[in-house]
């Protein structure tokens, strides 16, 4: 019988896993300046210990209440969570609701934002991996600041995907995680809080403190003092994960992972619109995110199923089922280390020989057209 304590075969391969020196605040505070950079932020980062809903819940708390008046944007599925956190805290919320096929429009913020001048909260999600588009923050942000109101972004699926310019743009909460183009871990989240958000979350007598939510602990006892001493111990793997993550695409270069993802997309959707019934389901070019593509099943099959069948003859595939306005879609996820023709060709040809099995000129046309639109994205 295996001793209760002797290391697995595991253990033994990856020792470098285990019994680490403590991460100090120097080491912390130089990874948050990395991931500020990658925010285009000279303001506030506070690094939440936990997955990107943490921090995301923690800035709705924060700054919303009773006599909150927000406008919550759903063009996905986090959308919805927005508004039902919205709710808990007493606020008014003005939903607009989008369909998920297509991103949110500039004129539409405008419009919710004049038939409701109380507006002084405004969340949405950059771009939506779930249902593949993604909103022009950069066009809704000069909106949302000179009617006064504060921004919150969901950037977790755009950064290292598209530029994400939080100063520029003027958000003032904006949260990211590692886990989609930073090709980092899941366990750890950064979010940006701009002057204009800690004086409101100061205000804001039920925003959470002495919790796991409170944004004001981190400044209060992480922030102020200099950022010399850590209010609790760091999830250490997860510290060491996004700096690598951070720093490989420091390496890389922003514009340069920001042409790879968007050129990935292109592709990827030309070569779809050569096959017989599979269709984008983000319908324009412009409103597709560069970090995830939607397709719709061939009339007849169900989203669901084909995406079982795909993966059951090839598991590497990075595909998942998705479900947008009018029901199932099926999800490239071609981020990060996914983010390249051949993440394109592999999807493709999976594709013709599950639409299209007795044409393989389907599949010559199809990845003709990919190859040719990733030249020209490049």
């Amino acid at each position: 019988m295996t001793a209760q304590h002797e290391p697995t075969p595991d253990s033994r391969r990856l020792p470098w896993l285990l019994d680490l020196p403590a991460m100090d605040a120097a080491r912390f505070a130089a990874v948050e300046d990395k991931a500020a950079a990658v925010l285009h932020t000279t303001g506030d980062v506070v690094t939440m210990q936990g997955e990107a809903l943490l921090p995301l819940e923690s800035c709705i708390r924060s700054a919303a209440g009773p006599g909150t008046t927000a406008l919550n944007v759903i063009t996905g599925p986090y959308g919805e969570t927005f508004g039902t956190w919205l709710r808990s805290t007493g606020a008014h919320v003005v939903t607009l609701d989008v369909p998920s096929s297509r991103a949110v429009t500039p004129d539409e913020i405008a419009g919710a934002l004049a038939e409701h001048p109380a507006i002084d909260f405004v969340s949405l999600v950059h771009a939506e991996a779930a249902t593949g588009n993604t909103n022009p923050v950069d066009a809704i942000g000069p909106l949302v600041r000179a009617h006064g109101a504060l921004l919150m972004v969901d950037a977790v699926a755009s950064v290292g995907a598209e530029p994400v310019l939080t100063d520029e743009w003027g958000i003032d909460l904006c949260v990211i995680g590692g886990q989609k183009a930073l090709a980092g871990p899941a366990g750890v989240s950064v979010t940006s809080v701009s002057e204009r958000a800690w004086e409101r979350i100061a205000a804001n007598t039920r925003a959470p403190r002495g919790s796991y939510l409170s944004l004001l602990d981190w400044k209060s006892r992480w922030i102020e003092p200099g950022r010399t001493a850590l209010p609790h111990a760091p999830a250490q793997l997860e510290m060491l994960a996004l700096e690598q993550a951070l720093d490989r695409i420091a390496a890389e270069g922003l514009p340069a992972a920001h042409a790879r993802h968007a050129a990935t997309a292109r592709a990827l959707r030309a070569g779809v619109r050569r096959l017989p019934g599979v269709g984008c389901y983000v319908v324009e070019d412009a409103h597709a995110a560069p970090a995830a593509t939607t397709l719709t099943a061939p009339d007849g099959t169900d989203a669901r199923t084909l995406t079982a069948d795909l993966l059951a003859a090839d598991p590497s595939l990075p595909l998942q089922t998705a479900t947008g306005t009018d029901g199932p879609v099926l999800r490239v996820n071609h981020y990060g280390a996914a983010a390249g023709l051949p993440t394109v060709l592999d999807t493709l040809a999976a594709l013709a020989r599950a639409t299209a099995p007795d044409a393989p000129d389907v599949l010559e046309a199809a990845r003709a057209a990919a190859e040719s639109a990733w030249e020209d994205a490049r």
